[in-house]
Formats: C-alpha cells, structure tokens, sequence
C-alpha cells in the first residue's frame, strides 16, 4: 500500500500541474488491448502505468482490491487461489480492470451481474485539480457513476473493490444449435430468465445457423467425461470447436470446461477475428498452421500487430447492443446490409438498481421504465476497400441502433457528429460531475472515443516504414507483425500464461 501511494501522490502532482495551466492531459496505461490507437506523448500524459498490483483478495468480503492495470488473467489467477472469482471477466487476459471500469465492458456473465462496472464496489481516484478521492455508490455516487465508461475524463482511476463470488472447477456449459434467429432470440430470454444459469451468450454462424451456449459453474466433471479445453496450443478454438460438433446436430451438446479455459475462451484467435489474417497473409486455415501461428493468436499480440500496421482502420469493429424487442429486426437488417458472420450475441443486464445511480453517460439505465436487458451483437470483420463506404457502413450501424432504442459499447469505432453522440448519451448528467470535479477543461468522452483521424497521422508520422509501403500489401502486415515480435512484453505475457495454466 505505501508503494501504491506514493504513485498516486506522483500521479496528483502531475494532475496539479496541468491543472494550473488549465490543460488537458492524456493517461499512458502502458500495454492495452484497446480497439483505438494509442500514441504517447511525454509533454501532455500521465503515466499510470506502474499502478499495476492486487493490493488484497478478502476472502471473508469476497472483494479485490485491484490498481487499474492489473490484467484480467492476473486478478482470475490471484483469485481462484483463494476459491474465488470475479463476477464479470472480460473476456482477454490482457483487459484491465481499469478499462473494464472506464471503458465500458460486459461478457456472458453480465446478463446476470450488469456490465462490469457494476460490479466494482468503489474507487480511488484523482480528480483533475490533483485532489485524492474515494467514491462508491453511496458514497459521492454521482463522482462514482460518473467516471463508469467515462474513459478518464473526470479523472484517474487509481484503484479498485471488485466483487467476487465463489468459484467451482468448471462450467457445464450447454449448446443449443438453433435454425433461426427468432428461436435463438426467445432461447436466450429463456435461459437469462432461468436463476441456476451463470453464464449466456451465443455465436451466429449464418442467419440460419445460431448457437446459445447457457453455462453453470459445478465443482467436477461427471465419471467418464473428459473435459473440454481451449487455452493449449493443442487444443481447438472455441468457436471452431462450437461450429464443428453442435452445428451438426439439432440436440444440445453438453460441455465440461474447466473454469479459466472458459473465462478465457475467445482469446486464441481474438473470437475469430484472427481468421482474417491467415486470409490477408493467403495463409491455410488449418490445424497445422494454428498450431505454428498460436504464439500470434492471443489478444495481446494480435490486437498490437493490428494497430502498428494500421490495418485496424479497414476493418469493422463494432459491439453494439438494442432491447430484445428489437432484435430480430436489428439483426435482419444486419443480414442484408453486411452479412458479417461469424457474430457474437451476448445479452447484458443494463438495468441499475443502486440507489442514486442516476449520474453520468448512463444515467438513464437508473430508469425503471427503460428496457432491463439488451442483446448485445459483437460485429466484426473486413470492411468494404473503399474507406467512404466504411465510413457509411459503421454510421449506418450506429444510425440503425439508435433508431431502434439501442446503445453501443464505446470501446467500438465511433462515428457519430458530436451532436449524434449526444442524442444516445446523458449529456447533462455527464458535464454535471464533470463541472462539479474540476474536469470541464479535459476532452469529452465524445473527443475520446470518435474515430481519431490525428492519432492516425501521428501514428503514421512515427512509423519507420517508408510511406510508400505503408498501406501496400503484404508489407502493411508484415509491419505489423514484426512490430508485435518486436513488443517483447506482450509475447511475453502470454507464455507467463500459458506456463501458469501448465502448473495449474
């Protein structure tokens, strides 16, 4: 603890001084699996990277308290060592807890606990004028919500309580093979709506082919059946293994995964968002090759090698989410417009019940009479060569989501005119905490999260690969992977990992 405030205390220092100058600052995490582009400058950033410990698991209180860039597969390992697990865990290892908290983030689990930020207790933070203060949802509420999926614009989050609850050895989990969008839509209302399930979520193959995969946590596997892993280099991709065994048949088929092979069950090939490399580099997508490649295929490494190449700003990245009476219109037009599949389903509990949650970009989910669930869709995928037409497609999405009463996650590429972003989001709410915390002078949530065309440049203006190359294939990918190569850290990681599982 005294470690971690003395870095707090550095951290206040360096608010202070922009404060003084009544300019703005940008926050330097260090690694990151965010879908935007990152560039670091020393002039006008505060560096948290160091803010990267587990201070306590309390077992008796079953709550973390966690610095905001402690990995999601550090805080899972520290806490399944003590018989216990986080409600809500993103679904990379290398996800923070911080971006969970200020970016917004939610998983299978979330239909039952609400988006991650919902299951963070309190936090620690520095206000822009350098001020340390704590906040939960009963104490200084509106400061607390405020800074949930603000992206660090009302200040820094230094530290956090997440809830924990009981873990069990694994997850029985359940694939229901579905022929239509309209039967997978009322399967997964019907296994939210069932208290014994703990995880939901589904993969759509095609409009006619979608699986809900419903999951309990047991404490062991039935005498005879062997369970299913997916965090080996040997063994298959999840949703590879999803498509080969349930879409062929229409009875459900019935899995035993150990625990952290399902947390972390999308991490070899980023979902399947990795397929699309073998495609770009003509590459055979087999056994064999992701054996070799697998090293390349984990988030850590794929989303950096994604961003130094650049090739991130040719693709569609959008996780989205509308009111389940929505959604089979949604996904319809989904179908015709973009025919992007495979497609994440995932339905997320945004109802607050809190009291005095009514502040920030989401208060209006503090709202009885607003829709309790969304079905949230992860669509990802190549977009169309012409940038224009990318550009059209991604604000045709947002432009249909909220036509139809939905939100987006804001991690998502963002499109939208400044005065479209604040017809979905809370302004008033939103700039009150911020005038009230001394944060009116930093960039809005909107500057942060719009699609970036100066970080772009500046990214570009760094690169040492001649610009003539720059956008050339395969020399644009070949960029990106030796930079991910290069990035020792995140390769790294991902054999610390691999290596704990083993002793696992």
């Amino acid at each position: 603890m005294e470690t971690h405030q003395k870095a707090v205390l550095a951290i206040s220092e360096r608010a202070k001084q922009f404060y003084a100058r009544q300019e703005p600052f940008r926050l330097y995490h260090g690694s990151t699996n965010s879908t935007r582009v990152a560039h670091k400058d020393r002039n006008n950033t505060v560096d948290t990277s160091s803010l990267n410990g587990i201070l306590e698991i309390d077992t008796a209180r079953k709550t973390a308290l966690v610095e905001p860039n402690v990995p999601m597969d550090q805080l899972v390992g520290a806490a399944l060592k003590k018989g216990l697990v986080p409600l809500v865990v993103m679904e990379f290892p290398g996800i923070t807890a911080g971006g969970g908290f200020s970016g917004s983030a939610g998983e299978s689990s979330s239909c039952r606990h609400g988006p991650f930020d919902s299951t963070v207790n309190s936090i620690e933070i520095v206000l822009p004028n350098g001020d340390i203060a704590r906040a939960s949802k009963t104490d200084k509420p509106d400061l607390f919500w405020g800074a949930a999926s603000a992206f660090g614009t009302l200040g820094i989050v230094t530290l956090l309580e997440i809830q924990l609850r009981d873990a069990k050895s694994f997850v029985q989990l359940t694939h229901y093979p579905i022929s239509n969008f309209a039967k997978a839509s009322q399967k997964i209302q019907e296994e939210v709506a069932d208290e014994t399930v703990d995880y939901v979520d589904g993969i759509a193959f095609s409009a006619d082919s979608i699986v809900v995969c419903s999951g309990r946590l047991v404490d062991a596997v039935p005498v005879g059946t062997k369970p299913r892993k997916y965090l080996g280099r040997r063994d298959p991709w999840f949703y590879l293994d999803v498509q080969k065994r349930a879409t062929k048949t229409s009875q459900p088929v019935v899995d035993y995964v150990p625990l952290e092979d399902y947390l972390f069950r999308w991490d070899r090939g980023g979902f399947w968002v990795a397929k699309y490399a073998y495609r770009y580099f003509l590459t055979p997508f087999n056994r064999i090759t992701r054996y070799l490649l697998d090293t390349f295929m984990h988030a850590r490494v794929m989303y950096h090698a994604l961003h130094k190449s650049g090739l991130s700003d040719t693709y569609i990245i959008q996780d989205v989410g509308v009111p389940y009476e929505s959604v089979e219109v949604f996904h319809q037009w989904l179908d015709e417009e973009l025919k992007i599949y495979p497609m994440w389903l995932c339905p997320i509990r945004v109802r607050r019940d809190a009291p005095n949650s009514n502040h920030g970009l989401h208060a209006a989910f503090a709202d009885p009479s607003r829709p309790e669930f969304v079905l949230n869709f992860g669509v990802w995928g190549p977009g169309p060569g012409q940038y224009s037409e990318l550009v059209r497609q991604n604000r045709a999405i947002e432009q249909k989501v909220h036509e139809l009463g939905g939100n987006k996650t804001l991690y998502a590429q963002a499109y939208y005119t400044e005065d479209e972003f604040w017809e979905s989001y809370n302004r008033p709410a939103y700039e009150a905490a911020r005038a009230k915390y001394h944060a009116s002078h930093l960039p809005s949530v909107y500057d942060k999260v719009k699609v970036d065309e100066d970080a772009k440049r500046k990214v570009r203006e760094h690169s040492r690969m001649p610009s003539a190359l720059r956008t050339v294939w395969p020399f644009q990918g070949l960029y990106g992977v030796y930079k991910a190569w290069r990035g020792g850290d995140y390769l790294l990681q991902t054999r610390k990992a691999s290596a704990n599982r083993k002793d696992v």
